[in-house]
């Protein structure tokens, strides 16, 4: 019971603030800011929310795992993605950013969009599958 309802509530944390942080933050900052100021704020920001994504997908896991395997293997691939995401994906978008690479911009950060947009999804799923 304790490892049930810890478990919902880490996958709930991850599906609630990868939402609040893609619907809500980003899209706030963009709007109540100027262009100069906003992107250096997210790309500071990101890392963090990339953080945040992996520990909170690996707890889920860690807990999923003594309930249903499925649901791990999801929570894992989540956290492998998030690593992917951060550490090989963002760079690149900086880079392009940094270039000018409007193009290439476009389509790195319409991957990262897609692979947190799954996230999302999963994270939701999983909590699907948990509920009662």
């Amino acid at each position: 019971m304790i490892v049930t309802s810890a478990t919902l509530l880490v996958t709930a944390l991850l599906f609630g603030g990868m939402t609040l942080y893609s619907f809500g933050f980003a899209a706030f900052v963009f709007t109540a800011l100027p262009a100069e100021t906003a992107g250096p704020l997210i790309r500071k920001a990101f890392p963090h929310f990339y953080l945040f994504v992996i520990a909170a997908s690996l707890a889920a896991a860690f807990g999923t795992g003594f309930l249903d395997v499925v649901s791990c293997v999801v929570m894992v691939l989540i956290a492998a993605s998030a690593i992917f995401a951060r550490q090989v994906l963002m760079p690149m978008i900086n880079a392009a950013t940094d270039a000018g690479e409007t193009k290439r911009f476009k389509v790195l950060h319409g991957a990262s969009v897609v692979i947190t947009l799954a996230h999302i999804i999963a994270s939701a799923a999983v909590l699907i599958r948990l509920g009662p």
